[in-house]
């Protein structure tokens, strides 16, 4: 029977050709990966944000991850599922999540993950050397909203802190959808969400899980040294969308990033004055004339700033391993997208 390294329980069965779809295969495989590493000694790339509001690179255990040692017989992953934990912090309901994971035996929900499969490298960084490479992160708006609960959730028998901590400069904003109102206050805000970052450095989680596939430059071939896996506690996500705009002091226009603080500021505040916040209000009624369909993207050339290190030049599994990794003939039930411009690259006799 078709399967993936180290995936004992889930709500997939790998068995179906429809489990090996694009949308599936790029949850599905990531968590086999990670598995995959641990079996081999080897620890996920974590990111984590210290008292200097800059990133540091650890390794973390699959076990921290997912709150169980990848082999146990206890270990459930609920694909797209929902973190009960979360669903008192929010009005409305709350989306699902790339990955939940869950213990088989108590049913308790352990982790929340959000899965980013990125490629390695993007095209802004195609035509760099290895180890300038950068692969681009496209973030879902659900992303967060789970980003704020996690936060919330710090204070959820203290509300009366986390008010006082975001502090009473916004109050005076009596049009939360003009933007003319409201970017005066992004300092504030991102100093504010700084604080309660820096207050509870000790209790970053991990909620993004991100593989790379690194290729040879721009050709659809796979690097012999292909395959690495990147974690980012919540806290270190948050720098890329707050990182650049930190340096500034005035803001004129509206971005995507800016346009985020001011979604997770409004979530928080929200949270501090009745206990739960409408993420759903929050981000239709605060689009700011741009699309919502996503929070934002950063390019491969502001990614490597933040991932740069020896696993990103030259990732630890090889294409040899893949065989690994994917058992039993998965490899056949795969469907990748017909690209008619990827067909064109791939048929260079169409020229001669």
């Amino acid at each position: 029977m078709p399967s993936l390294f180290g995936i004992k329980y889930s709500n997939r069965d790998f068995s179906l050709r429809d489990t090996w779809g694009k949308n599936q295969f790029n949850s599905t495989f990531p968590v086999a990966l990670v598995a995959y590493l641990e079996s081999l000694g080897l620890e996920s790339v974590y990111l984590t944000l210290d008292n200097n509001k800059q990133l540091k690179h650890d390794h973390i255990t699959a076990k921290k991850l997912f709150g169980l040692n990848y082999d146990s017989d206890e270990l459930f992953y609920d694909f797209e599922g929902i973190f009960s934990p979360y669903e008192c912090l929010v009005k409305g309901n709350l989306p699902r999540i790339d990955l939940v994971v869950q213990n088989l035996k108590s049913g308790i929900c352990l982790k929340g993950i959000e899965i980013k499969l990125t490629a390695l490298p993007d095209s802004s960084t195609f035509d760099l050397m290895d180890d300038k490479f950068g692969t681009e992160i496209v973030v879902r708006r659900d992303t967060i909203v789970y980003l704020a609960c996690g936060i919330a959730l710090l204070y959820k028998d203290n509300l009366n802190e986390l008010r006082n901590i975001l502090g009473n400069q916004c109050d005076s904003i009596t049009d939360w959808t003009n933007a003319e109102n409201v970017l005066p206050f992004i300092p504030d805000m991102i100093q504010n969400i700084d604080r309660i970052m820096m207050e509870n450095l000790d209790k970053q989680e991990p909620l993004v899980l991100q593989p790379v596939w690194k290729t040879e430059g721009k050709s659809p071939r796979l690097a012999q040294y292909c395959l690495d896996v990147f974690v980012w506690s919540n806290f270190a996500f948050t720098e890329l969308f707050m990182r650049y705009e930190r340096q500034q002091s005035v803001f004129n226009s509206m971005t995507r990033q800016i346009r985020t603080i001011i979604w997770l500021y409004k979530m928080l505040l929200d949270f501090s004055l009745t206990g739960q916040f409408n993420h759903q209000r929050i981000s239709d009624k605060l689009s700011y004339n741009t699309k919502n369909d996503k929070a934002f993207a950063i390019s491969g050339i502001r990614s490597h700033q933040f991932m740069a290190c020896s696993e990103l030049s030259k990732p630890r599994i090889s294409k040899d391993d893949i065989k690994n990794i994917i058992l039993d003939g998965g490899q056949h039930y795969l469907s990748p997208e017909r690209r008619f411009d990827a067909i064109i690259f791939n048929s260079p006799d169409l020229f001669d």
